[in-house]
């Protein structure tokens, strides 16, 4: 039975690790290298760093500190944020990462995720969609370019068509908020997809990752809970093992 996965999903700014809200304000968790330092001994199964840096404001990616960070980690890395080409996925991978998260490039270009499914294997690739609810639907939101008028169910299904590994799926209205994860928004896609999901946005105590699980996630996304609150991803592990949930503990 394949094991649920506890990921970290941060963000990249200033040269620093940051944690949004909403996607407005930002809090500092800390120095690249010493915070994967911590997950490796906090024994998460992967992480996701976002660069927002590259991605709004068409900087080059930050190759030097993926290289640093990726050196560091014991666990698999994925890097997302600015990734627009081809070369641009061979310049993360070379640095060290294991997988490239793709969001805006996709949007314009879902074919982008073919290519690279093609080069690199569908491993390789995982499709951020970011969603929020407005007037009772769900539309997808771009840090560039605002609210959409794309219907990101849709948009998943296309990803999975063209060959995206997994999605991650932050909900907006709830990230940063430790209310929980959007539970109707998870299900609606774990019903209609087969590829795996990674739920983000919200977790705020072990009930809120039970709930994710039960409700189909493969994996839990989170940041806050890790830096702003008492749990620990072990604490978070524990918590699904004594529901009989498959994780990977300690050896």
């Amino acid at each position: 039975m394949l094991k649920h996965r506890i990921i970290p999903c941060v963000l990249l700014k200033n040269w620093q690790l940051v944690k949004s809200i909403q996607f407005t304000s930002y809090r500092t968790i800390g120095h690249p290298i010493s915070t994967v330092r911590i997950y490796n001994s906090r024994n998460v199964d992967e992480l996701i760093v976002l660069d927002i840096d590259a991605s709004l404001n068409n900087e080059p990616l930050n190759v030097e500190l993926i290289s640093d960070m990726a050196q560091e980690c014991f666990m698999p890395l994925t890097i997302g944020g600015g990734i627009n080409s081809i070369e641009d996925v061979y310049t993360v991978l070379n640095a060290g990462a294991d997988k490239v998260s793709i969001n805006s490039q996709a949007i314009e270009n879902p074919s982008f995720i073919h290519e690279i499914a093609t080069i690199f294997g569908s491993q390789c690739v995982v499709c951020s969609i970011d969603v929020k609810k407005v007037a009772g639907e769900y539309k997808v939101f771009n840090k560039k370019k605002g609210l959409l008028e794309i219907n990101p169910l849709l948009l998943a299904k296309e990803y999975e068509k063209q060959g995206a590994g997994e999605i991650l799926l932050t909900s907006i209205d709830h990230e940063g908020t430790t209310l929980g994860y959007d539970i109707e928004l998870l299900e609606m896609f774990t019903k209609a997809l087969t590829i795996p999901i990674i739920i983000n946005g919200g977790m705020g105590n072990l009930e809120h990752g039970i709930d994710a699980i039960r409700h189909g996630a493969d994996a839990l996304g989170a940041a806050y809970i890790f830096h702003f609150t008492q749990y620990t991803p072990k604490m978070i592990k524990q918590s699904l093992a004594s529901v009989n949930i498959p994780v990977r503990m300690e050896q």
